[in-house]
């Protein structure tokens, strides 16, 4: 890294924003397993937890298609 960027840009780098998405989705995911095998499910905090994941699972798309943009036909 230059001496003369700061090390800020690098916190907040598309980059790592995708490994911080990726890491909080895999997180949702253990915390939905680990939900699902309780009783009684609590199905209000469980719809909950899917739809932030699919929320997440959205932004990574969105994310992934900004960093790697398609090729032109």
């Amino acid at each position: 890294m230059p001496p003369d960027q700061p090390v800020d840009d690098n916190l907040h780098s598309p980059p790592r924003r995708m490994i911080e998405l990726r890491i909080e989705h895999a997180d949702l995911d253990n915390l939905i397993d680990r939900a699902a095998e309780q009783s009684p499910i609590d199905e209000l905090a469980m719809r909950r937890l899917k739809k932030r994941r699919l929320l997440l699972r959205d932004q990574i798309a969105r994310l992934e298609a900004e960093l790697d943009p398609p090729e032109p036909a």
